[in-house]
């Protein structure tokens, strides 16, 4: 672990015009440069970066940040290989945490397998190329499947010769300890001490990771065997977690990342067939099915992904259920279906690309539309079914976390089932009401004690508020922590308080925000915003703090990336912070105490505003109108948060705002 120190010397180094003009031609433009973006295709220049600022900005595909989040996109390394990176560029020292003992040797371990396992690469690709047997039944095997020679040095295949032990001889021979063998999953140990390979007599594909480390391998069997499986893969080792790789990610990213899509297949041939067609973004899950880390990879690349599917209908209902994960990640998600005895592979290899191209620009739909057709297709006029149908598709549309993204489909869908719209908005929110009641209970003790019963009720009422981007309630907790990013450590004037007799006083802006939302036993629900909020606080009394710095070297890479862009958001404080046309000069510290009450207090109302279009929806409820008691404890309910919210108003006025009219 790079010590905080370093990370602030390499930021502090770093200057983004020197790391940008290594890879992309800069020209002035007033203060700034600009050039054409390296991220995504484009002929006029959008891709801005500000020495001032010592940041860089695509104005064409959103792209942004510091000189290490862009040698991050560029290079596709993780945040640390990034400073390193840069630490290189500048002969910046890196000096690392002390590992103990134990991380030592994992680290170790690591990379003796990674080593073993680029070893084993070239076994398997030199047997391929210059071995008689492998020429024989490998080579021609690929040849046979239309792969060329480049294609084939391009992704490492190779074969694995028929022999059980002939990889486990010979690595012993070269020096490779047998055990550490065994642990990259290429080779076992039987119980009478004979050591074994695992791929023997098959074609190799080598799985490599984002980095391009080859991590697995699979393997195809070309003899007929009944009781051995056609495709057997590696084991999960130290190294080695299939939920955490994609087949062909190394190949695929920069393409994933031009075209701003990843077409996602299933087999190995699959992707290799396309690639070598010139459909260069594509992976595939390998015949597994998709995992929230392999989601997230693409995520990395992407927002949009096209689903690749062949005419199979029951493969394809089989994958329908793991897709509302790439929805509720926030993907876009586009189905394209081949023609009827076609899979990638085949279909890549007897068209050009420009065939393949437009295929699936044609034929290519979002996957809600995709779902509600083919299930439509089955129910006929049967009404049950027609109920289960209905259900079955608002519940993906429900796990969407934007709203606008939701209300398309739900009014796409509504035309399509011959449903009425606001009966599906209504069912839709039930879901997303029940979804985020259920995360919070996971996330949640359930107080049982007598005195913490209202607390817990209170707690409840707040938590399950369904947290949606670009919402109010989102978008002013953003806005806090932009505020605390670039004026946490300033000092603000509380003023004199005649009431309860207090008297001026200065404190930081993080104390005197973070004494005013904790005070009142909120938490900022987006756990980024959290994160930063909370931590913050801890250096309140810290004279040294200064949050933007200590932020942007922050060793998690989310943080920084968000702080970078927070702290080079020209617009978001400014819709709070309007001119009202005041001349009269005031001191900043009166000032900052101004824009830090107005920011919290209108976050406070924003969590009331919710809470009450809860309280009404509870008051209009079958049970609650059928139960006397029930009803006044919710009307008891409703009558303390307009309170609540009358009394936000009047801590305003007394400081002599105004009430809060903050709407972003």
């Amino acid at each position: 672990m790079i010590d905080r120190n370093t990370i602030e010397r390499i930021v502090d180094t770093a200057k983004v015009e020197d790391v940008v003009s290594d890879f992309v031609t800069l020209r002035k433009r007033g203060i700034n440069m600009i050039g054409l973006c390296p991220f995504h295709d484009e002929k006029t220049p959008s891709f801005t970066v500000s020495p001032a600022k010592n940041y860089w900005k695509c104005f064409g595909c959103g792209k942004g940040g510091t000189p290490v989040h862009f040698i991050m996109e560029h290079e596709q390394l993780t945040y640390h290989e990034a400073l390193k990176w840069l630490a290189r560029k500048y002969n910046i020292e890196v000096k690392e945490r002390e590992l103990t003992d134990e991380e030592k040797l994992r680290e170790s371990m690591r990379e003796s397998l990674f080593v073993i396992n680029q070893y084993a690469h070239s076994f398997f690709v030199d047997n391929l190329h210059n071995s008689e047997e492998g020429k024989a039944i490998g080579l021609n095997y690929f040849r046979h499947r239309g792969i060329n020679e480049e294609t084939i040095r391009k992704f490492g295949l190779g074969y694995s010769p028929e022999r059980r032990d002939a990889l486990a001889k010979k690595a012993a021979a070269e020096g490779y300890n047998p055990s550490l063998v065994d642990k990259t999953g290429l080779c076992f140990t039987t119980e009478d001490g004979r050591q074994l390979d695992r791929f023997w007599g098959r074609v190799m594909f080598p799985v490599h990771t984002v980095s391009g480390k080859v991590v697995a391998f699979g393997g195809r069997l070309l003899q007929s065997n009944p009781k051995a499986g056609k495709y057997i893969n590696s084991p999960e080792s130290e190294i080695y977690h299939k939920s955490d790789h994609l087949y062909g990610i190394y190949f695929a990213k920069q393409a994933i990342m031009q075209q701003d899509c990843c077409i996602m297949v299933e087999g190995y041939l699959d992707v290799i067939s396309l690639h070598q067609a010139g459909i260069k973004n594509v992976v595939a899950s390998s015949g597994t099915s998709l995992t929230i880390e392999q989601i997230r990879l693409v995520h990395r690349f992407t927002n949009n992904m096209l689903l690749l599917y062949d005419g199979d209908k029951a493969g394809i209902k089989a994958s329908l259920r793991g897709i509302d994960m790439l929805l509720r990640e926030g993907l876009n998600i586009k189905v394209a279906l081949l023609p009827d005895g076609e899979d990638p592979d085949s279909f890549a290899q007897s068209h050009s690309t420009e065939e393949v191209e437009t295929f699936l620009k044609e034929n290519q739909v979002d996957f809600i539309t995709f779902k509600t057709s083919l299930l439509l297709d089955e129910v006929g006029n049967d009404p049950i079914r027609r109920a289960t149908l209905i259900g079955d598709v608002i519940k993906s549309i429900a796990v969407i976390p934007n709203e606008i993204l939701r209300s398309e489909y739900t009014k796409r869908c509504s035309e399509m089932l011959q449903a009425k719209e606001q009966v599906l908005v209504a069912e839709i929110a039930k879901l997303r009401r029940q979804a985020a009641q259920e995360q919070y209970n996971k996330q949640t003790k359930v107080a049982t004690e007598d005195e913490n019963e209202q607390q817990t009720n209170e707690s409840n009422n707040e938590q399950s508020i369904v947290f949606e981007e670009n919402s109010p309630i989102y978008n002013k907790e953003r806005a806090i922590v932009q505020f605390i990013l670039r004026n946490g450590e300033k000092q603000l004037l509380v003023p004199e308080n005649t009431e309860s007799n207090t008297p001026a006083f200065t404190e930081s802006v993080i104390s005197n925000m973070h004494y005013s939302i904790d005070g009142d036993g909120i938490k900022l629900s987006h756990p980024l915003y959290k994160k930063i909020f909370e931590e913050a606080a801890t250096h309140a009394d810290d004279p040294d703090f200064v949050a933007e710095k200590h932020f942007l070297a922050h060793p998690d890479e989310e943080v920084s990336r968000l702080t970078a862009e927070l702290c080079n958001d020209r617009y978001m404080l400014s819709k709070f912070f309007m001119d009202n046309g005041e001349t009269e000069e005031r001191n900043e510290t009166a000032i900052l105490f101004e824009q830090a009450t107005r920011l919290t207090i209108s976050y406070k109302q924003s969590l009331i505003d919710e809470m009450l279009k809860e309280t009404m929806r509870k008051l209009k409820e079958p049970e609650t109108m059928q139960n006397p008691e029930l009803s006044a404890e919710v009307m008891q309910s409703y009558k303390f948060l307009k309170e609540t919210q009358q009394a936000l108003n009047n801590q305003l006025r007394n400081y002599g705002f105004g009430e809060c009219a903050l709407n972003i």
